[in-house]
């Protein structure tokens, strides 16, 4: 009898050090804008995240409709696109529960998103607005220091690269790169041809993003 319980009383030990699992999720949302964009985008992010900083995030990413109660299993969702997106009064409510209950959104514009995306959002928070984070920001500085604050990975429009907080109640519940492109940065290497330096920014600066979110 005094045996089982030394193991059992390791085995509540040894799983106190290992890291809670999660899953995250690609947002689908409606207007005809291309959600679906960079496919590989977090997959590879995932595994990076899991190499490097310690997170047990599983390794497949889900894809929910941004109207679905199952919003609510993943802590973090990844929206991305280049055209139109339209959130329904229900959507609306639906995005603005999760976040107000504890979720967390990353917007990514993968360049032609800020117009539609910007509308949206201020539909779920009419009182809040994007505030721009300044380089010294904690979320540039996590397992990976990025003196200079969010790194241009793509380059467009010859613009440079802003992050974007949204507080509620003084916690951010979503983060907004504009101008950078970091999921592009995150795909397959064929994908977009960048080289190793600019992926390896990419992966960081998002790798900073889960820490940031998880920890905060």
């Amino acid at each position: 009898m005094k045996k089982i319980f030394i193991i059992v009383l390791l085995f509540i030990v040894f799983c106190s050090f290992i890291p809670p699992t999660y899953q995250i999720a690609l947002v689908k949302y409606n207007g005809g804008g291309d959600w679906y964009a960079n496919p590989t985008s977090l997959t590879n992010l995932i595994k990076f995240a899991n190499q490097n900083i310690g997170t047990n995030i599983n390794p497949e990413y889900e894809t929910v409709d941004i109207g679905s109660a199952e919003l609510f299993n993943y802590p973090f969702l990844h929206l991305t696109g280049h055209g139109n997106i339209i959130f329904s009064e229900s959507e609306t409510e639906n995005i603005r529960k999760y976040l107000v209950g504890g979720g967390f959104l990353h917007i990514d514009d993968n360049y032609g998103l800020d117009k539609f995306i910007r509308p949206q959002m201020k539909k779920v928070f009419p009182d809040l607005e994007f505030i721009e984070l300044p380089p010294s920001h904690p979320i540039f500085h996590q397992k990976y220091d990025f003196p200079n604050g969010l790194p241009k990975i793509h380059e467009h429009n010859n613009k440079r690269p802003q992050a974007f907080g949204l507080y509620y109640n003084s916690r951010m519940v979503c983060f907004y790169s504009f101008e950078c492109d970091l999921g592009d940065g995150w795909e397959d290497a064929d994908v977009h041809k960048d080289s190793e330096a600019t992926r390896q920014k990419a992966l960081k600066m998002g790798a900073n993003i889960l820490q940031f979110v998880f920890n905060q």
